[in-house]
């Protein structure tokens, strides 16, 4: 793989680069062209629904057909998108379909993206078989995809609007809530989300928002930005914690697991459900003493790391046993337009298969065996999400 050209690289990259062989875009892979083409425009258009996605694209294809036939010297839609130069990638190759004399028959060597929505917490919801996260993060059908941060905020909202109501006097955070409730939106606390699976610490959030908050100028005194920061910090992680609680139990299950054997100076391990030995290298530098405080807190990211990893490479291998070109980049999964059906159906009855192995029990018992002399916390009890409603799901992948 070349080091700076690569499917992992820049919007730039990924522009220039397709499957070097070409298929046929067939009925759904023509719809999926105009799909992905709504994908990487973004800017809200990927929060809506397929069908509405597919409206959009076909409301512009006077804006298609003049960025493919004038990139620079015509109106430059293309530059409006999230990612401008795989939109025009798309662009170029959707107006020579639609020109072509068959559109179906058309030879497309474009990769479509199919995205997992906040993936951590989709294998959180999936281990702790928690409905209410699971509906938070699409592993159960909706109209349109349920947006986790617009969710998030939207609780922090109503934690506000209650806290604004109160006495000052008496509860001091009152005044802080009148301040921040016109300040609360998706993207003041989607990087705290988002690195929730991460085990974000209440510093961590803390600074995270403080960096929104700034940005947006309303708080100009450094000690009011700062205590702001810390109330809005405790409100999101207080709404995480109720929307994800089952994720929030399995990671501190897993980070007390990872305590009691790096506190013998011994560092965690485990065997992914594949079979791959994963040993945590985090060490004193140049002594043989194990960093607990690290080996405890980088446990439950890394272990979801692993089955993140292995949900993607038994998809990667069912899907070269289907005849499908199959590329990968952590959550985002590609495949040829006329295949995407195909591969969503693969992804989808692999991680099915991958959370119908007993996974933490599998880990309790593999620490049990290591460390016979130490006892162990037992697991969080599980929800009743029903694991086979994501193969209904149209938007746990998209």
């Amino acid at each position: 793989m070349h080091p700076y050209l690569n499917h992992l690289g820049s919007d730039l990259c990924r522009g220039v680069l397709e499957f070097a062989e070409g298929r046929p875009l067939g009925r759904s892979g023509l719809r999926w062209l105009k799909i992905h083409l709504a994908n990487l425009y973004a800017g809200g258009v990927d929060k809506l629904s397929l069908d509405g996605r597919l409206a959009f694209t076909e409301n512009h294809l006077d804006d298609i057909f003049d960025s493919a036939d004038r990139p620079l010297e015509g109106r430059r839609w293309w530059l409006k998108a999230e990612d401008p130069f795989q939109c025009l990638a798309v662009c170029i190759d959707l107006a020579e379909a639609l020109r072509s004399s068959s559109p179906e028959t058309f030879v497309s060597h474009i990769p479509v993206h199919q995205d997992g929505s906040c993936n951590g917490l989709q294998h959180y919801a999936a281990l702790g078989r928690d409905k209410l996260g699971a509906a938070a993060v699409n592993l159960v059908a909706g109209e349109k995809p349920a947006d986790v941060y617009s969710g998030i905020a939207a609780r922090v909202l109503g934690i506000m609007r209650i806290d604004a109501q109160k006495d000052p006097a008496v509860f001091p955070d009152a005044s802080l809530a009148k301040i921040l409730v016109n300040q609360v939106d998706r993207k003041l606390v989607k990087q705290t989300v988002m690195t929730s699976v991460y085990g974000v610490t209440y510093i961590g959030a803390r600074d995270q928002i403080k960096r929104r908050l700034k940005e947006r100028g309303v708080i100009t005194d450094d000690r009011e930005l700062f205590v702001a920061s810390c109330y809005a910090a405790k409100t999101t992680l207080t709404a995480l914690g109720e929307m994800f609680q089952a994720a929030r139990d399995i990671m501190r299950w897993l980070g007390e697991c990872a305590k009691i054997i790096a506190s013998e100076n011994q560092p965690v391990s485990w065997t992914t459900p594949l079979g791959l030995p994963v040993v945590q290298p985090y060490r004193v530098l140049g002594r043989h003493l194990i960093m607990v405080k690290r080996q405890r807190t980088a446990f439950p990211p890394n272990f979801v790391h692993s089955l993140d990893g292995s949900h993607m490479m038994m998809t990667a291998v069912a899907c070269k046993k289907a005849g499908l070109t199959f590329a990968g980049v952590h959550d985002s999964y590609w495949t040829h337009a006329s295949d995407v059906d195909t591969m969503n159906r693969i992804l989808r009855e692999k991680f099915i298969e991958l959370y119908e192995i007993p996974i933490l029990e599998n880990l309790l018992e593999s620490f049990q065996q290591s460390f016979p002399t130490l006892c162990f916390p037992p697991i969080p009890e599980r929800g009743d999400f029903d694991l086979r409603d994501v193969l209904d799901s149209p938007y746990f992948f998209n």
